[in-house]
């Protein structure tokens, strides 16, 4: 039916938010057009984000044409934003398939960092993190990924988010196929133009990952760790039953790292199970020979959950313990809790939370 031919063919339309520089000049190539025009259509998405082809003055209307008719330029709805005491906002937006994904700003006084999800859910079912309780519905796709920068930038202005991290829903190494691309248009001076030591990727240990990261886009790397030992970690994080701690140090030790640049290493502090000064002391041993910096991160209490935040005397001995060896260290202070904006609050709208990736699948 000519109905369903249609809907067909605009499933295949290429989204442009989701086309690097690369990508883009292929297209344009098949089309007979100069790969040059895809530094100019960059520049009007991205950087001047315009919402329709014709705003587009430099580019033939030919081409402009072409654009409106065989390609998809959408943004996710902005389902509910949020602003907290402490100026953190978050935004809920909604995709078409009915899922919902949250995306966090928190401005500091020397920065913004702008905090993405790069899953609708997870699969690695942390048990300390609200996303994890939801389940996996799917990978987001390179223009979702990209979209919420976009669309947080286009509300916030063009120089306030100075820092992207991967740090919301999802797990990004269980979806570097979409990832990767994002973190090209991110780089591209023709888009976001932001530098490799303003964009972190977080990651839970997904050892394969780490390893294609650092070749192909070696951005800052954290890790979401949380214990000094393999039983601890196992509950915490159960992905550490598949790359153990020995197994995710080593892949540490080896991921690339310019001068000067460090390794985050993220740990919630959580009251009588991770806390303890032998569990600091295990953690230095730990770090030793890593150039490292310890992140720690009292508990953000969420619906379900049963942990307690370590007390702050607690927090602060244990970071103490962790500054004597001579490894840099901070306690993050928790904004936007008031409005579930915190590290590991984030849950979204997720349908059917039941998907799982393979972890030997990172693409």
């Amino acid at each position: 039916m000519i109905g369903d031919a249609s809907v067909v063919t605009k499933a295949a339309w290429p989204h442009l938010l989701g086309l690097d520089r690369q990508s883009l000049a292929g297209l344009l190539r098949t089309w007979g057009e100069s790969p040059f025009r895809a530094n100019q259509i960059l520049q009007w998405l991205h950087t001047r984000q315009v919402t329709d082809f014709a705003a587009m003055s430099n580019i033939s209307k030919t081409l402009r044409t072409r654009l409106a008719a065989e390609t998809i330029l959408d943004e996710p709805e902005i389902i509910a934003d949020q602003l907290a005491a402490d100026g953190t906002r978050k935004w809920l937006l909604g995709l078409p398939d009915g899922n919902a994904i949250e995306t966090v700003f928190i401005p500091e006084e020397d920065r913004g960092t702008l905090c993405i999800s790069s899953q609708v859910g997870c699969s690695l079912a942390c048990s300390f993190c609200a996303t994890g309780a939801q389940g996996l519905s799917r990978n987001l796709e390179t223009h979702e990924i990209i979209a919420q920068v976009r669309v947080a930038r286009r509300l916030l202005g063009l120089n306030a988010i100075t820092n992207v991290v991967f740090m919301g829903m999802g797990e990004p190494l269980l979806n570097l196929r979409h990832v990767l691309p994002a973190l090209d248009l991110l780089r591209d001076d023709y888009a976001y133009g932001l530098g490799a030591r303003r964009i972190t990727v977080s990651t839970a240990g997904v050892v394969p990952g780490m390893d294609r990261l650092g070749t192909e886009s070696p951005v800052n790397l954290a890790i979401s760790l949380h214990a000094s030992r393999d039983d601890i970690r196992d509950i915490l994080v159960p992905v550490n039953r598949h790359y153990p701690l020995a197994e995710l140090l080593a892949a540490c030790r080896r991921y690339p790292l310019p001068p000067r640049r460090r390794i985050t290493f993220e740990y919630v502090m959580l009251d009588g199970l991770n806390d303890a000064d032998t569990h600091a002391r295990e953690l230095l041993r730990l770090l030793r020979g890593i150039p490292a910096m310890v992140n720690l991160i009292p508990f953000n209490p969420f619906p379900g959950s049963n942990y307690k935040r370590s007390p702050q005397v607690r927090i602060d001995a244990f970071r103490d313990i962790i500054l004597h060896g001579d490894v840099m260290t901070v306690t993050r202070r928790p904004r936007g809790d008031d409005i579930a904006a915190a590290c590991g609050q984030l849950a979204g709208q997720v349908r059917d939370g039941r998907r799982s990736i393979p972890l030997a699948v990172h693409s």
